[in-house]
């Protein structure tokens, strides 16, 4: 499991084509949650989705780099609606 003891909430989560994912809203176990304003389009928006913390590559600065590029880290978000 990466190591998640630098990943802080509005961190930027970007993929290694350096492309915004969205923006971390917390941790969940092994899993990084991202704000729900700032993640999913269309038919996924209002939702949290998460990105799991096996595709962390490094934590720099503000950043959370993703060894995905941004449109595959995508297909494994997991979403949660809440209700």
């Amino acid at each position: 499991m990466a190591d998640t003891s630098n990943i802080r909430e509005h961190m930027e989560v970007i993929g290694a084509d350096g492309v915004h994912v969205g923006t971390v809203d917390g941790i969940e176990g092994d899993r990084i949650k991202l704000t729900k304003a700032d993640s999913g389009q269309g038919s996924h928006e209002g939702h949290h989705h998460y990105i799991s913390t096996g595709l962390i590559a490094g934590v720099e600065g503000d950043q959370v780099r993703l060894s995905a590029n941004a449109d595959v880290a995508v297909t494994f978000e997991e979403e949660e609606s809440e209700g």
